[in-house]
């Protein structure tokens, strides 16, 4: 698995008008390219009477899969500045469809480019560029007594509590970025001089801006 990348953090929609064609970007993060063909299909049922969905993707599995499409559009003037958008801002793991309601007006080549471009980018500002973080889930459990030690402790580290349950005894799930996960268990260790129960229990990736 990668230690990190970059992709946006959450599904989002932009468009905007250029000589009266309407072009809407619908952007969402994805992890296969089957999830990136099913969001590309879903985009095309919702505009199926639009004049051109035209998309691009990169995703990890297939390693380094990337696909495009003009979808009708001059060969180069569509799919391509919509992946360089991608590729612009070293994103992976991303699906991209613009939307064209053709408004009568030809734009040309040169400005089939821009319009593809500037909606991808628009789309791309408001889904919002995060970095994703291979983390360690550390499991914590520990008497209320000395909680407030570790909360502190994970509060100065800037690690994520994914998630907490609150019984017998305190039950912590940490994201702790891999590679450190050894020494922040050492650390728990040592602050509750081995009171608390710590245990590695799977990976996940954490979304920081």
């Amino acid at each position: 698995m990668r230690k990190s990348y970059h992709s946006v953090g959450r599904y989002a929609k932009a468009e905007f008008e250029e000589k009266r064609s309407k072009f809407i970007a619908a952007v969402k993060p994805v992890e296969t390219e089957e999830q990136a063909v099913a969001f590309i299909n879903g985009v095309r049922a919702e505009h199926r009477m639009a004049s051109h969905n035209v998309y691009a993707y990169t995703v990890s599995c297939p390693v380094g899969s990337k696909r495009y499409s003009d979808d009708g559009e001059p060969q180069g003037t569509a799919g391509m500045p919509v992946l360089n958008v991608i590729e612009k801002n070293s994103l992976e793991d991303i699906a991209i469809v613009v939307t064209r309601y053709f408004g009568g007006t030809l734009l040309g080549a040169a400005g089939l480019i821009r319009a593809y471009g500037r909606a991808a980018a628009l789309g791309v500002e408001e889904a919002g560029i995060v970095r994703y973080t291979l983390c360690d889930e550390v499991h914590i459990m520990v008497g209320y007594p000395l909680f407030s030690i570790i909360k502190k402790e994970i509060e100065n580290s800037g690690y994520t509590v994914k998630d907490q349950t609150y019984g017998l005894d305190v039950e912590l799930i940490v994201q702790v970025e891999t590679g450190l996960s050894d020494s922040f268990i050492e650390r728990i260790a040592d602050l509750t001089s081995g009171a608390a129960v710590t245990a590695k229990t799977g990976l996940s990736y954490n979304i920081s801006d």
